[in-house]
C-alpha cells in the first residue's frame, strides 16, 4: 500500500471522528454565520445559549443536521486531500533532494514549498467536493419551526426571516438537492466555491504553522534524547490545536461569506438579503453589517475548529503508525505468538 493512500485514509478516519465530536458546534457555527441581524434589535445568543435554543424548539435531531452528507464530506474531504498532499509532498521532498545533489539547500522541504503542497491538495479538494458542503450548509441552516411553536409566538417581520424556513416537513438530502438544482441547476452546486478556493490558504496556513512546529519540537527532542525525536499523541494534539487556530483567525470572514452563498436565500423579499455572487455578499454585508458581520460566530468556530484539528491529527498519526506497523513484514514477524 502506497504511503499516500495510507495518509488518506488516515485523514478520512480521522476527519469522520473528529466530526462526529464537533458536529453541534458546527451547525451552531453555521447558523451565526449566517444570521442576519440588521436592525441589531436581536439579542445575540452565545454558543451554549443557542444550542439550547436549537434544541427546546426544534428538538436535538437539528443539531446534527445534515450529519450524514457531512460525514460523507468530510471523508471525502479529508481522503482527497491527504492523498494529494502526500503526492505532492513527496514530489517536492524529491525536487529538494536533486537540488542538494546540485549544492543547493539543505535537501529538507522549505515553507514556501509546504504552502504551495497544502494550497495545490486544497484546490483539488474544493473542486471535487463543493456540492456536498453546499447540502450540509442548506441542512444546517434549515429552521424547523413546529406548530406549537407557530401557535404560542406571533411571526417575526419579514426583513428578519431570511435564511430560515418554516416547514414541518423532512428535509432530508434529496429534498435539498432537488431544492438547489431547481434554484440555480447544475452549477448551483458551486455556489461560493470563489471564497472556498481562496480559503485553501487555511489549510495552507494551518499545515505550514504544524509542520513547521513538528519539525522544531522533533529537532529539540533529538538533541536531548541522543536521536530519538519521537512525539506523543498528545503533542501532536497539542500542535494540531495551535496550527489551527493561527489559520481560522486569518481565513475566518471568507468562511462567513461562503456560508452566506451557499446558504438559502429569499429571493422576492429586501434585496439586501439576496446575494448575486462573492463580491456582491462581500459589499452588502460591509454596507448594512460592518466589518463585525465578518466574523460573526468566531469564538464558536475557533472552539470547533481547534478541537476538530487537534483530534483529526492525533487519530491521523495513529492510525497511520497503526497502518505501517501491520504493513511492515519484520514487524510482523518479530511480534511474539
Amino acid at each position: 500500500m502506497s504511503d499516500a493512500l495510507i495518509n488518506g485514509l488516515a485523514g478520512a478516519g480521522g476527519g469522520i471522528i473528529a466530526q462526529l465530536i464537533t458536529y453541534p458546534l458546527q451547525t451552531v457555527n453555521t447558523r451565526q454565520q449566517t444570521e442576519r441581524d440588521l436592525k441589531k434589535e436581536k439579542r445575540k445568543l452565545g454558543t451554549i445559549e443557542e444550542m439550547l435554543r436549537v434544541v427546546k424548539h426544534e428538538g436535538w435531531e437539528r443539531l446534527y443536521g445534515g450529519l450524514m452528507p457531512s460525514l460523507g464530506g468530510t471523508a471525502a474531504s479529508q481522503g482527497v486531500y491527504y492523498y494529494f498532499y502526500q503526492i505532492f509532498r513527496n514530489k517536492a521532498e524529491a525536487t529538494a533532494l536533486e537540488r542538494k545533489r546540485r549544492g543547493i539547500g539543505d535537501g529538507s522541504v522549505g515553507m514556501f514549498s509546504s504552502l504551495v503542497v497544502a494550497a495545490l491538495s486544497g484546490c483539488v479538494n474544493v473542486l471535487l467536493t463543493n456540492p456536498i458542503w453546499v447540502v450540509v450548509t442548506r441542512m444546517q441552516t434549515h429552521t424547523k419551526i413546529s406548530k406549537k411553536s407557530l401557535s404560542n409566538q406571533p411571526l417575526p417581520p419579514p426583513d428578519e426571516t431570511v435564511l430560515s424556513i418554516v416547514d414541518p416537513l423532512p428535509y432530508g438530502t434529496s429534498h435539498v438537492i432537488q431544492e438547489v438544482y431547481d434554484e440555480a441547476g447544475f452549477w448551483g452546486f458551486w455556489k461560493g466555491v470563489v471564497p472556498t478556493l481562496i480559503m485553501v490558504s487555511n489549510p495552507s496556513i494551518q499545515f505550514m504553522l504544524y509542520e513547521t512546529m513538528l519539525k522544531k519540537l522533533k529537532k529539540k527532542r533529538s538533541l536531548h534524547r541522543q536521536g530519538n525525536d519521537g512525539v506523543t499523541a498528545l503533542e501532536i494534539f497539542l500542535l494540531g490545536a495551535l496550527a489551527k487556530l493561527g489559520a481560522t483567525v486569518v481565513t475566518y470572514p471568507l468562511l462567513v461569506v461562503k456560508a452566506r452563498l451557499q446558504a438559502k436565500q429569499n429571493t422576492t423579499g429586501d434585496k439586501r438579503h439576496h446575494y448575486k455572487g462573492t463580491l456582491d455578499a462581500i459589499l452588502k454585508m460591509i454596507r448594512y453589517e460592518g466589518f463585525s458581520g465578518f466574523y460573526k460566530g468566531m469564538s464558536t468556530k475557533i472552539v470547533q475548529s481547534v478541537l476538530a484539528a487537534a483530534v483529526l491529527f492525533m487519530v491521523k498519526e495513529e492510525l497511520v503508525k497503526g497502518a505501517r506497523v501491520l504493513l511492515t513484514p519484520n514487524t510482523m514477524k518479530s511480534m511474539p505468538p
